[in-house]
């Protein structure tokens, strides 16, 4: 696990966890959980971003979510810029939201379709910042020069932009009042792949200019290789490994970084060709009914006895790199091996049950 942090890191998160009750029956009672976020345990460190990677439906955006409290979380610490803010009032994460803020991934859902851009702009302002017209009026055309849209559209809405340009709205919202972290989930989800390059350049500029610090969540794992500075993959509520980009991309320590590393085209077509595919058995398990021991013995190709009975623990294996396997420990990195035992016959889905 994770101990006390070192100084410089502007985000801290320990042990986080994000339950969402299932009820049932006439009475509506509570009958389980839906884990959705399951034990993470992160740092972020000041002006760097993190890539946050994983499948559809492992967690990643309910994180982000939790970590900036637009959800209350079940248990565990938060800690950004300093304050603990897991458990914080209302009073509290008021003073703190100028300092972080989110994009979302889908531009047209997050803008209000009866507001202008200045008005959505200019709304934060509004709130937390003490400015008269014309002041307020300036910064938002600061705002808008920073993003690269035209002062001409200040009094346009939503539907009359693109979707790269709604975005940029989007950003410049998140930048109005001068936050330090910035969770980006999935900004490029939605828009077409020319525009894709242009927003993410985007937010290197300004990460350059401002100093800001970013958690950005996506599945596409070649633009998380370009943007992030170090990766953390994540698995069915929990982050299963973390290291720098380079190292990750390179030598993916767990099984599961593994294979989702190898989904990623290879542009050189005698490389792809040579390349071998990992290809895992199964469904993704329920977050509401995870499997005993390692969350992902049920499709692991390398699966032992222990995996099905003892849950790994996310461990530095070497100098600020973590990974959650038996298999995978520091003794056996400075030994040149993973130490994983020989892939063996795949489970098949519904073979531990």
């Amino acid at each position: 696990m994770l101990d006390a942090s070192p100084a410089g890191n502007l985000v801290e998160v320990r042990n986080l966890r994000m339950y969402f009750p299932i009820h049932a029956g006439l009475l509506r009672r509570k009958v389980g959980d839906v884990k959705a976020v399951d034990g993470i345990s992160f740092d972020i460190r000041q002006g760097e971003t993190l890539g946050l990677v994983g499948e559809s439906g492992c967690g990643k955006s309910t994180a982000g979510r939790t970590i900036l409290r637009l959800y209350d979380p079940t248990g565990g610490s938060i800690k950004i810029d300093g304050v603990e803010i897991a458990a914080a009032d209302a009073e509290t994460l008021r003073k703190m939201r100028p300092a972080m803020q989110m994009v979302f991934q889908d531009p047209q859902a997050s803008l209000n379709p009866r507001m202008t851009v200045a008005d959505i702009v200019g709304e934060p302002l509004l709130e937390h910042a003490k400015l008269d017209g014309p002041a307020r009026t300036a910064r938002i055309y600061e705002l808008m020069d920073a993003v690269g849209l035209n002062r001409v559209f200040a009094n346009r809405y939503p539907h009359e932009f693109s979707g790269g340009q709604r975005q940029r709205i989007g950003i410049a919202r998140a930048l109005a009042l001068n936050p330090k972290f910035i969770v980006c989930d999935e900004p490029i989800a939605a828009l077409d792949v020319s525009i894709q390059a242009q927003v993410v350049n985007l937010l290197e500029d300004l990460q350059d200019r401002l100093g800001l610090t970013y958690l950005f969540i996506s599945h596409d794992l070649s633009m998380v290789r370009h943007i992030a500075d170090r990766v953390a993959v994540m698995y069915l509520g929990q982050i299963v490994e973390i290291a720098d980009r380079d190292a990750l991309y390179e030598n993916p320590l767990h099984p599961y970084s593994g294979a989702l590393l190898s989904a990623v085209p290879e542009p050189d077509p005698g490389i792809e060709k040579r390349r071998k595919r990992i290809i895992l058995q199964g469904d993704v398990p329920s977050p509401a009914n995870p499997p005993k021991g390692c969350n992902f013995c049920t499709r692991c190709p390398e699966v032992q006895a222990i995996c099905r009975t003892d849950e790994p623990k996310l461990t530095e294996v070497a100098p600020g790199r973590f990974a959650a396997c038996h298999f995978v420990t520091r003794d056996n990195i400075r030994a040149g091996s993973t130490g994983r035992p020989e892939a063996i016959e795949p489970i098949q889905q519904g073979a531990l049950q």
